[in-house]
């Protein structure tokens, strides 16, 4: 029984260390790209108009909420709702067996 314990905290662990390191892959890409766009529209219009801020804009929305799914920031449904929820089913599935 410890065993399955420790064997399903590691696969938790891991699963964590996944998520975050896709996130932070995510992160150092979207920056190295949108840096490289600003020295683009730097170097072809020294910034007149701003064009990078666009896709800066739309890939940051995607890294905001990228965000808020690994380091678990949604206050309604993040992953402390979703074992309450799941605790809560349980103990009222363990109350109906016990009228049985």
């Amino acid at each position: 029984m410890e065993n399955l314990s420790k064997e399903n905290k590691y696969i938790k662990a891991r699963e964590r260390v996944i998520q975050l390191k896709k996130f932070y892959a995510n992160l150092w890409t979207y920056i190295v790209v949108i840096s490289a766009l600003a020295l683009i529209n730097y170097l072809t219009n020294g910034f007149s108009y701003a064009w990078f801020l666009w896709a800066a804009f739309g890939w940051g929305i995607g890294v905001f909420f990228h965000a808020i799914g690994t380091f678990d920031l949604n206050p309604f449904f993040g992953k402390n709702w979703e074992e309450r929820k799941i605790r809560q089913f349980m103990q009222k599935e363990e109350e109906n067996d016990k009228w049985r």
